[in-house]
């Protein structure tokens, strides 16, 4: 079965760069979404938030790792290639690099067009803050972070999940990432029912998160950007933000990039003081979200050899 799973791993990886989330698709995500709607309608009248989240938590692990592998069980039993199938969609799934790639690019073509107003438009389709009163810099260095951040949790992290325990681990990961998006906000309607998701989906990602940074730095060197000042900016700013793990990926980038991100930002129309990461060596241009991309595959492509590498020694020794 391991060997099956590194093959899953493999194809999903395959899937996802040719064809990456296609519209109107079903998707895992989707699926999970539903399920966390589903246990939220039940348990957010409790009178206690905090017991309510912590109970939507683990039903919501429970049904999307159950699932999935009762799923592949059957399959298992039918055909090895069945399993294969089913193991390769699921971890396609998982992992949203080109998809990643296609939105921001949605930024990135009306910038380089001076279409200000619909490069916010799209900007806001990928990012929480308030777009309106970007400047063409702030919508790029919008754009920039999020390929950044996401390098973690949207690409390598599940990668990383699905290396140690395949595509059922994987989808664990991926429900724990979903309850964040949907439910881990500090507002008056999730600070205390949210608060076990966002804080699991801190402790999933910590290891990934500085994994990603550390092959983000290693693809700044093999792409001919500033692998040196990756390194140096990672070391120095990697804590600059209220989130454990999210400058670790944006301070690699960064530097690799010789730029400065973060910052200020408003929110629901309130600015949020936040520190900045990076040195501004020189302005910010639409073709850097070309380049966050190019760094995210390379180290996408570092993540998947390590993967195989740790499978194959798993199955030898």
């Amino acid at each position: 079965m391991l060997l099956w799973n590194t093959a899953a791993l493999l194809l999903g990886v395959a899937l996802d760069a040719l064809l990456g989330d296609p519209q109107g698709w079903p998707h895992l995500v989707i699926f999970f979404g539903k399920v966390i709607s589903f246990w939220e309608k039940r348990l957010y009248p409790m009178e206690d938030k905090r017991l309510g989240g912590t109970i939507l938590v683990v039903l919501t692990m429970a049904c999307c790792t159950l699932i999935p592998a009762a799923v592949l069980a059957l399959a298992w039993q039918i055909s090895r290639w069945l399993y294969l199938l089913l193991g390769g969609v699921l971890c396609w799934q998982c992992v949203a690099a080109k998809s990643l790639r296609d939105e921001s690019d949605l930024v990135r073509v009306p910038l380089e067009a001076g279409d200000l107003s619909k490069a916010r438009e799209m900007v806001g389709r990928i990012v929480g803050r308030d777009t309106d009163a970007l400047d063409a810099a702030g919508v790029t260095r919008a754009a920039v972070e999020t390929v950044a951040e996401n390098t973690s949790d949207g690409v390598i992290a599940p990668l990383f999940y699905m290396a140690i325990g395949g595509p059922v681990l994987g989808c664990l990961y991926k429900s724990v990432n979903t309850m964040d998006s949907m439910i881990g906000y500090k507002n008056d309607r999730y600070m205390d029912f949210g608060r076990r998701a966002a804080l699991l989906d801190d402790v999933v990602n910590y290891v990934p998160a500085r994994l990603a940074a550390l092959e983000l730095i290693a693809a700044a060197f093999l792409c001919g950007m500033d692998g040196k000042n990756a390194w140096r900016i990672w070391r120095r700013d990697r804590r600059n933000h209220a989130s454990p793990n999210s400058a670790q990926t944006e301070s690699a980038v960064a530097g690799a990039l010789g730029l400065r991100l973060a910052g200020d930002a408003i929110y629901f129309g309130k600015l949020h003081k936040k520190p900045y990461i990076g040195d501004a060596l020189r302005e910010i241009e639409p073709e850097d979200i070309r380049r966050a991309h190019k760094l995210m595959f390379t180290a996408t492509g570092i993540m998947v050899v390590l993967a195989v590498i740790l499978r194959m020694l798993v199955y030898l020794f």
